[in-house]
């Protein structure tokens, strides 16, 4: 990790031209600080310029930073590697510390650190410009929330990295060491504990959205903590020996039930901090006064604030939600037509009956289509709900067997062939040399789409792309949080249960019962996590990363319907035939893929780096 000589300031709400004349300059020229720091609107460029390296959940996650497609939830098309979606790449293993990395974390993350110490040091009240102390002292501590959260995502990708708090010099390279990763942790921890004092809450004006607050340093604290307790981690054999230059162990690789009891307790404070707040999951209602599943998860990603969702923790205002849903719209409606989701994912859902497919008394039938159109109590109108006589319709007649009776997070997640598509007013058609499907690399490799996070009425030909913010933590990953870490450390807590059936509820599925051993909620709780986070944030590769199951579910055959299918059939001896398991691609993971490997260029130029294990 370098220490740059200039700052790049790039403003996260607006683009100011006036402000070129000093960005580029060296940041210990005085005279150039003085400029900045005595002007209110050059001041607030640059805290909106430290804000703007908070991840983009939207396009950035799939593409660029590329977590949401490491994992095994989305499904970029894989033709799509040849106009530069190395992702694509990293996937089959073709990963090495000489390959590029988009999101370039090592070298940009401690350039918005070092610009926020930087900013603690020189920001300064001017009450002829209505800059008040008490707004100085604001946005210090939204500073100090930022170095903390860049650390974290910093450790989250590396691992251990070289630390040195409030580094504000480019005279001499002062970040040789990669710090043990528990040191770090525990750094990061305490800052945004304090911080969290701090910050306000909430703030009454509207403009400020996104702005850091006391539930959103809670947020990544208890988030970090998770991580910092789960098993990649927390005593993790594989590491044993492996060291910095100075011999220092870089790893714990002595198990510590204190680190789940650590970080239920600041789950536990997240959520009461959250609800003092006044957040709270988001409901739509049907006309009968039940929860509207189907709405209720679709609108969760789409509803503001200012609309009532304060199921929001942190959000990052301005989002390319453009390019997301304009690669996750069929080919055939303007769309980019390959941003699908696995088939693993399709299996993961639930059934009506909330049972997982495996399950003997889920109901599941794979073959076979159906008879009748479903009727679900929902508002939804994705499926001609928008017409008479067909209000709560979730399912066409001959939809195939795999599809029907799931639970209402499948409809509103997975896009399938041969699925309703309203705004066409037609139904989707992914099979070979259809108006949405192959052989060009512009159609769903796997046979499906993702539909979550999609706006549907999203219409790239007309323009057409409803705002939606970008959430970073929502209430019911810390529900979820919550659950894991007290079921690691104080298995039987009626909480467990509380939280993780909150979430069922939500979603119109019946309640986990009572009696469950440790060992089957935790597998409960896992398949949860997998069902109500998909696609959002790399959440799910976040998990397989820290749970230590990336050779189970990242190496090897991954499936999906036939791209080649020219027949709506699914007899698996008839080649043409589309409603058949197929591979659509292999995939690897090993034990090096646990973490992002450091570039080459930064161990060339720093001797007393060590690589990531195993690269």
């Amino acid at each position: 990790m370098k220490i740059f000589k200039y700052i790049t300031v790039i403003v996260l709400t607006v683009t100011v031209t006036s402000c070129s004349d000093y960005l580029d300059k060296e940041p210990e020229d005085q005279l150039t600080l003085n400029k900045v720091f005595n002007d209110r609107t050059r001041t607030e460029d640059w805290l909106a310029g430290l804000y703007s390296s908070i991840p983009d959940p939207y396009f950035a996650m799939v593409k660029d930073i590329g977590y949401d497609a490491l994992g095994d939830d989305l499904a970029p098309s894989t033709g799509w590697e040849q106009f530069g979606w190395n992702v694509i790449s990293k996937q089959t293993g073709n990963w090495s510390p000489s390959s590029s990395w988009d999101s370039n974390y090592w070298d940009l993350l401690p350039k918005r650190i070092r610009s926020a110490y930087i900013f603690i040091d020189n920001v300064q009240a001017l009450p002829s410009q209505k800059v008040t102390e008490e707004d100085v002292v604001i946005m210090k501590n939204e500073a100090r929330f930022l170095i903390a959260y860049y650390n974290f995502l910093l450790i989250q990708a590396y691992g251990p990295v070289p630390f040195n708090e409030g580094i504000r010099t480019a005279d001499e390279d002062l970040l040789n060491e990669r710090r043990p990763f528990d040191e770090l942790v525990s750094w990061i921890d305490n800052e945004l504990k304090q911080v969290s004092e701090e910050l306000p809450a909430t703030y009454t004006d509207g403009s400020k959205f996104g702005r850091a607050t006391s539930v959103m340093a809670l947020a990544v604290r208890a988030r970090m903590l998770l991580f910092a307790a789960s098993p990649l981690v927390n005593g993790n054999q594989d590491y044993s020996g492996y060291t910095n230059s100075l011999g220092e162990p870089l790893f714990n690789s002595t198990y510590s039930p204190e680190k789940w009891v650590r970080a239920s307790i600041a789950c536990k404070e997240l959520i009461d901090a959250a609800n003092q707040a006044g957040h709270d999951l988001y409901y739509e209602y049907n006309d009968d006064g039940s929860i509207d599943p189907f709405l209720s998860y679709q609108n969760m990603m789409f509803r503001k604030t200012t609309d009532g969702n304060t199921e929001i923790l942190f959000a990052r205002p301005d989002v390319n939600h453009w390019e997301y849903d304009k690669h996750a719209q069929p080919r055939g409606t303007g769309g980019n037509g390959g941003l699908g989701v696995t088939q693993s994912l399709v299996d993961a859902f639930f059934m009506e009956n909330g049972l997982p497919i495996e399950d003997p008394n889920s109901g599941y039938v794979e073959k076979g289509f159906s008879e009748e159109a479903e009727i679900r109590n929902t508002k939804w109108i994705e499926v001609q709900g928008n017409q008479d006589g067909k209000e709560g319709q979730v399912t066409l007649p001959d939809t195939y067997n795999m599809y029907t009776h799931r639970e209402p997070r499948f409809y509103i997640s997975v896009l399938y062939n041969r699925a309703w598509y309203r705004r066409e007013n037609r139904t989707t058609r992914f099979m070979l040399e259809e108006w949405d499907g192959g052989p060009t690399h512009d159609a769903p490799q796997n046979g499906y789409m993702a539909r979550k996070k999609v706006h549907p009425d999203h219409d790239p030909r007309a323009g057409t792309n409803p705002y939606r913010p970008g959430i970073l933590y929502r209430l019911g990953e810390a529900y979820l949080n919550y659950a894991e870490a007290l079921n690691e450390s104080d298995p039987g807590n009626p909480d467990i249960l509380k939280y993780v059936n909150l979430i069922r509820e939500r979603a119109g599925i019946p309640d986990l019962p009572n009696g469950m051993s440790q060992d089957d909620m935790r597998d409960a709780i896992h398949r949860e996590r997998r069902v109500e986070l998909n696609c959002e944030m790399g959440l799910r590769y976040h998990d397989i990363r820290r749970w230590k199951i990336g050779e189970q579910t990242l190496d090897g055959k991954f499936y999906g319907m036939n791209f080649f299918g020219s027949q709506p059939c699914d007899d698996d001896s008839n080649p043409d035939c589309f409603f058949t398991r197929k591979v659509y691609q292999e995939r690897e993971f090993s034990k090096k893929n646990y973490w992002v490997p450091i570039h080459q260029t930064e161990i060339d130029i720093n001797p007393d780096l060590v690589q990531n294990p195993f690269w």
